[in-house]
Order: C-alpha cells, then structure tokens, then sequence
C-alpha cells in the first residue's frame, strides 16, 4: 500500500520544466546575477557529447572556452571596499615540467609581508582541466582576496587539455601541477612561505585532489599539508547507464543545465582523458580512487553546491576519504549552483566572504 506521505523527486527529476529562474530552490541574488548573462534558463545543449569524435570535441571545447571566458569576465566582482585594499604585490616563478616544459606560478603576497612566513594557498583554477585561463579577471580577483587575508597565493599556469596551438591530454596538466608543488615546496624559504594548501573549484579541485593521490601514491605526500576542493568534477561516468546515474548522481540530472549541463561535462572529461581506461583512472578521476589509495593523505575539505550536478560526486570523496580514516570536513552551499562562491562575489558578497574565511582559516589551522 502507499504510505501516507507524497513525495516530488528535487529539481528537474521531479519537474523537467524548472530551470534557475523557476526552481524555488535558488537563491534570489544569484537568479537576478545569473540574468544580467542570460544564464537565468537552462544552458542549451552543446554541439558534442562524450561519444563525440575528437576533431567536433575541439570544436566544442574552443566553444565552451571562449563562451564562458566572456560571460565569466563580464559578471561584476568588484566591490566598493576595493578601491581602499592595500596593495598585492606579484611575482612569476618558473618551475621546471617533466616533459621539458615550463610551469609559470603567479605568487601574490600582501605588500609589507616580506619579512614575514606566511601560509600558502596554492590555487588551480577550474575549467574541467581543459578550458579558461590562469589570470582571467575573476580568478585575479580570486588571488587578490586570498592574499589580503594573510596567506600566500600561488596560482599554477598548468596546460589545459585544449588550447589554441597545442592538445595536452591527461596526464599533461596533473604533471604540471605536480612539478609546480614540488617546486613550491622545495623553495620555501624563497616565498616565504610555511605550510602548504591546495585550493581549487570545478576542474581545479579535480587536480587538487588528484595531486594528493599522486603525491601519495610516489610518496612525497608530506610536501602538501592540506587540500580544499570546491565543487569538485570527480568522476568520469562515460558509458554508465541511466539508471546507475540516478542512484549514484541524483544532482546531474537534478540540476542539469544550471549553467552548467552534463553533457557538455560529458565532453569536457572524454577530451581531457581520450583514452578510455583514463577515464576510471584515479589520478584522472579521483572518484575511481579506492579507500586504500586515500589512507595517510592531510586533511581535506569538501566543499560542494546544492544546486549543481556534481553535487553528489564530491559527497562521494567526502565519504570515501571518511572511510580511509582521513581529517575531512564536507558542507553544501545552499541555494546556488557551480561554482558559485568564486564567480558571484558581488552578487553574493557573504557566500564568497564565507568562502574567503573557511579556505584561509583552513591553512593558517594546519
């Protein structure tokens, strides 16, 4: 018999209809953000999938590059209270690839702190390891902040799997940013700096979190004393039915197309791991990590949107690095969507000042 209560499945599960502008889930401020960019509907559905052939994958990730690199620029971040900050001085640091390559770091630090140790904040930026700049405005901003709160903070100029001139596949951007945190450890007194933390949204929390596993795995680990990921993009799920998505991942198909659609998610990781044994790999995914691979790494925080679709895969990590008996800390940002707390700082000032307050306690704690 049917139990006394009525039960509507969240988001589109139980409403195909709803988008940003109709889920009563939303947070209004960001609604009226995500208008100024039309992102207020649903993203419309790309040109590939993961099935896609490569030659229309690079079509579509030179799409998704230059489409979200102006619509990201073109939100206003800056607020009233910046034309009093103090001054943030930055230098370039160039550490050395393992495929002979140069990795730049952008290292900002608070003017008149030179003398001074300072924590480390070292930042990956998202973009699903493949698209978006190093030093676009919004990730600046990003390290600006970061530096005013008394941290040191590195950005790592690692390759994305696309570009205009070149295609670095995986593990070419992991490597860069596993010689760039090597380097940073190895010249501490130089920066610096004490401590050391990995910090990354999206993409770049995929390769906060997948250095750690390699840095565990090649037993250098101790040169990374923390690690936050923020709205981590995990998994992989190429070739995985519907019905496992729906138990598993509830939130891609929940949120799908809240400014961000799993689709295009789908072809962003089969570029990035064009091999298909890369796409379960654990340092390409950390999702497909076992419990054992985790045991002995430092503390993480788990950071995740409610109103993302890749919600559900970082809660995932969050409990499997519980099971491996790892320091970790989950939460969930209510009442926004990916990557929120980074690209919405005037729209949703106490969200990115929370934000600002957790990541920079989180290293000055270690």
């Amino acid at each position: 018999m049917p139990g006394p209560y009525s039960f509507q499945p969240e988001g589109r599960i139980g409403d195909a209809t709803l988008s940003p502008a109709t889920d009563p889930r939303f947070n209004p401020k960001l609604v009226k953000a995500l208008a100024t960019q039309g992102w207020e509907n649903n993203l419309p559905i790309g040109i590939a999938d993961e099935n896609s052939p490569l030659e229309q994958l690079t079509k579509e990730m030179r799409a998704q590059h230059y489409g979200f690199s102006e619509g990201f620029a073109a939100i206003p971040n800056y607020l009233a209270k910046d034309v009093n900050e103090p001054p943030v001085d930055r230098k370039t640091h160039v550490a050395q690839g393992v495929d002979g390559n140069h990795v730049k770091l952008y290292v900002f630090r608070k003017s008149g702190t030179e003398d001074q140790v300072l924590p480390c904040v070292v930042y990956i930026h998202g973009g699903g390891m493949t698209t978006l700049d190093t030093l676009r405005p919004g990730n600046v901003r990003w390290l600006t902040d970061l530096a005013q709160q008394g941290v040191v903070s590195i950005a790592i100029d690692f390759r994305n799997a696309w570009s205009e001139t070149e295609y670095n596949p995986f593990p070419a951007g992991l490597n860069d940013c596993a010689a760039a945190v090597r380097y940073i450890a190895s010249h501490k007194d130089e920066l610096g700096i004490g401590k050391i933390t990995l910090e990354g949204e999206s993409g770049g929390a995929n390769l906060c979190l997948a250095t750690a596993l390699k840095a565990n795995q090649e037993g250098w680990i101790k040169d990374i004393d923390g690690v936050y990921a923020y709205s981590p993009n995990v998994c992989n799920v190429y070739g995985w039915p519907a019905e496992r998505i729906a138990r598993e991942f509830p939130s891609r198909l929940a949120n799908d197309g809240y400014m961000f659609d799993t689709a295009g998610a789908g072809a962003m990781q089969s570029y990035y791991a064009p091999n298909i044994q890369d796409r379960t790999h654990p340092i390409a995914f950390p999702y497909y990590a076992t419990v054992e691979m985790c045991r002995g790494l430092p503390p993480h925080i788990i950071r995740v949107d409610e109103l993302d679709p890749l919600r559900d895969e970082g809660i995932a990590y969050y409990r499997k690095l519980c099971s491996a008996g790892v320091d970790a800390v989950g939460s969930v940002n209510l009442g926004v969507t990916h990557g929120s707390m980074v690209l919405f700082r005037r729209a949703i000032s106490e969200l990115h000042s929370a934000g600002m307050r957790e990541i920079v306690g989180f290293a000055k704690s270690l």
